[in-house]
């Protein structure tokens, strides 16, 4: 998944391609489950080069309450610059502008599209995935999904740290 930037020859042109979703391989936090739709316009300016563009599928995660899969669906836009990894040259700090958060770097006249595209996935992600917003997650003592079934389980919890504050309290 490596675009080639010695074959762009114009200063704008559009790329567009459909990956399966059997060319990204699981990931910790998601699975992709749909092929994905990666579309953008390419402007070249020298060494130079700027991706707009979006890119499309639908992924698996695991919800955060009940860890049962669900789908979240991904259309994520993205506008990047790209210049030539060069070597740092240790001219002491620099402070981060706007601008430095979409530069990223390529080397040999290739960009790895599969790591942008990763990039978009992660972007995308909710902060706590939720199957959804009624998800009443798993019991804390049995680990029954509360979704599907319910227990008989206790579900208030005391801290030890308060049995002596207890104790007085009943005896008076």
């Amino acid at each position: 998944m490596l675009l080639d930037l010695s074959r762009i020859r114009t200063a704008h042109e559009r790329y567009e391609k459909t990956y399966s979703a059997s060319a990204f391989p699981a990931d910790s936090a998601y699975t992709v489950v749909a092929p994905v739709v990666l579309a953008f316009d390419i402007f070249k300016d020298k060494q130079q080069f700027r991706l707009v563009g979006s890119v499309q599928t639908t992924l698996q995660l695991p919800c955060s309450r009940c860890l049962e899969p669900f789908t979240w669906p991904v259309d994520a836009a993205f506008e990047l610059r790209f210049q030539p990894h060069t070597e740092n040259s240790g001219d002491g700090e620099v402070e981060i502008e706007e601008d430095d958060l979409s530069t990223a770097f390529y080397e040999n006249d290739e960009i790895d599209l599969g790591q942008l595209m990763r990039e978009q996935f992660l972007l995308s992600l909710p902060m706590k995935p939720l199957c959804g917003d009624e998800c009443k997650g798993l019991c804390p003592a049995c680990g029954i999904n509360l979704n599907r079934e319910s227990c008989d389980c206790k579900r208030g919890w005391e801290d030890p740290r308060f049995e002596a504050l207890r104790e007085i309290r009943t005896k008076n």
